[in-house]
């Protein structure tokens, strides 16, 4: 019988429940336990494909082309295994199928509820992922905090799995704050936020306790004496610069066989040997290498949120260990370089730039001024999507002499659209079907020998996801290759640009797919592996001199 573990969220959003989901997730799969996630999100949105990054961090996609929360991200990493777009349930979902239920007469004219038809739905959906997948744990992230409304029909409906007979551990994560004027960790947040729980009818089995610190005896006894766990099920999460340790941190305290003892399963011996080493090399590599990230989805207010790109940064990681370096990401706002070029030459300050992908017109002539500095400075440069996109008008532009060449996403009056919708998608938007000329989630790739692509991939077909609506316009392909520009990457039917590099130059390369989207701890994407190795290549040529 497949054993569910609901985690929930109190006193401030932003715990990173994700993260410690992924990492519980972990620390049971490394006992050899099959494991899945599901990430429930209370917003009224179907999905997170309209929201924008800095309203709601990264879009994730998943292979069948689900557009999700990028909590779904860390669960793929962390777990090293794909996760369906049905193993994200939002509001929007579950009362649109409700709404739909009762419009066709499934209720058979019952009134129709919150519950028990909403709370139905969602238990539904729980539970269908766990039939489909056939694991021993689905890991069930409930999104908010304890006390905020949206959330309570999902709350109300785990409680009503326990009661039903399903094999349920509750964790909660809470906040314990430190104040500076006291110097002293608090604990009657935490206090308030189970009751809180405690009310709807829910008594965590555990409570994960993060803060700065890691949490003492003292506190454990007043939060075990008022929350009515026993101190033993308090697991302390203190801030960590890299998350791949959460499930060290976890499996130190024996939180995986804690849980195991819950379910009345035997416990079994952890096998996180890699993982150890991979964390390892992360934090005390000798080598480094510097990468700016050039994009616009950084600030928001006052303040600089970096989950906007999120898979890059994870992406870049995993493919400096792979290279036996650490990396310092510095992330550099495209929109400055369009108020003065002078500011260009930041970009000497690191080893490499990558443009990742995006949307509309704001900051987009900074990124290709950064992407022409990349090109004339054979600073290695790696294009993500709309980085691929702007890579070729830069190219069209100022080696191709197609003057004032560009997308027709930002200039629909350009005289040279190099990038444009293809003929089937316009069709479709005289129809008003702008959402079905989105190609997203998992595509063939096609990757032509002796090119920069093919030594990475060591493959001719591959598999990426893309999220992205505009083309290279095959019109203007014949005049780019005549240049230098070679696509080494195309759809199955060679019609459709997918990878595109630079010849004469360390690494200039672009990808119409989210290449960061297939890229693990333990199993870089090539591509970004190829990146890094260019990078480390150039520090050395650099000390040489």
């Amino acid at each position: 019988m497949v054993g569910y573990i609901f985690i929930t969220g109190g006193v401030i959003s932003g715990l990173g429940k994700g993260i410690t989901t992924a990492s519980i997730g972990k620390v049971l799969q490394s006992k050899g336990f099959k494991v899945t996630a599901i990430k429930i999100d209370p917003y009224l949105n179907v999905d997170a494909g309209t929201l924008r990054p800095t309203e709601h961090g990264e879009v994730w996609v998943t292979e069948d082309g689900g557009e999700i929360d990028e909590d779904l991200g860390h669960y793929e990493r962390f777990l090293h295994r794909k996760i369906s777009k049905e193993n994200n349930i939002t509001t929007g979902q579950v009362y649109w199928k409700v709404i739909k239920k009762e419009r066709n007469g499934e209720y058979l004219g019952k009134t129709v509820q919150i519950i028990p038809h909403i709370t139905n739905e969602i238990k539904r959906r729980i539970r269908e992922v766990a039939r489909k997948e056939k694991v021993d744990f689905v890991l069930v992230e409930i999104g908010g905090v304890v006390g905020d409304y949206e959330n309570i029909p999902f709350l109300e409906a785990i409680r009503q799995m326990k009661l039903e007979g399903d094999k349920v551990v509750f964790v909660h994560v809470s906040y314990l704050p430190v104040p500076k004027s006291l110097g002293e960790m608090k604990t009657k947040p935490t206090q308030h936020s189970v009751r809180a729980l405690r009310e709807i009818g829910i008594q965590p089995d555990f409570i994960i306790c993060r803060g700065e610190e890691r949490i003492d005896e003292v506190r454990k006894e007043k939060i075990a004496l008022f929350c009515n766990v026993s101190k033993d099920s308090i697991i302390s999460n203190p801030d960590v610069k890299n998350i791949y340790k959460i499930p060290l941190i976890f499996e130190k305290q024996k939180f995986g066989d804690k849980i195991l003892k819950k379910f009345g399963v035997r416990t079994r011996k952890s096998d996180l040997k890699k993982w150890k080493e991979f964390v390892n090399i992360l934090e005390k590599s000798n080598k480094i290498v510097k990468v700016g990230i050039v994009g616009k989805y950084f600030d928001i207010g006052n303040y600089e949120l970096p989950d906007s790109y999120i898979s890059v940064i994870e992406a870049v990681k995993h493919a400096a260990v792979a290279n036996k370096a650490k990396p310092k990401i510095r992330f550099i706002d495209s929109k400055q370089f369009e108020k003065s070029k002078r500011k260009l030459k930041i970009l000497n300050e690191v080893d490499g730039i990558i443009v990742p992908g995006g949307f509309g017109k704001i900051g987009t002539e900074g990124k290709i001024l950064a992407i022409e500095y990349a090109r004339k400075n054979n600073i290695p440069y790696l294009g993500l999507c709309f980085g691929f996109q702007l890579m070729v008008v830069e190219f069209a532009r100022n080696v191709c002499n197609l003057k004032k060449a560009h997308s027709t996403e930002i200039n629909e009056k350009t005289p040279h659209p190099v990038v444009d919708l293809l003929p089937w998608q316009k069709e479709i938007l005289k129809k008003k079907g702008y959402g079905a000329t989105m190609r997203l989630g998992g595509q063939k790739v096609r990757i032509k020998k002796n090119t920069i692509a093919f030594n990475l991939y060591k493959k001719e077909i591959v598999i990426e996801r893309f999220r992205h609506r505009y083309e290279i316009n095959p019109r203007y392909v014949k005049i780019l290759e005549k240049n230098g520009l070679v696509f080494s990457g195309t759809t199955l039917d060679r019609k459709i640009m997918q990878i595109g590099e630079i010849q004469n130059h360390p690494f200039m390369l672009g990808t119409q797919f989210h290449p960061e989207f297939t890229s693990y701890p333990l199993k870089p994407n090539p591509l970004f592996k190829g990146f890094i190795k260019a990078c480390l290549k150039k520090i050395f040529k650099t000390n040489k001199k």
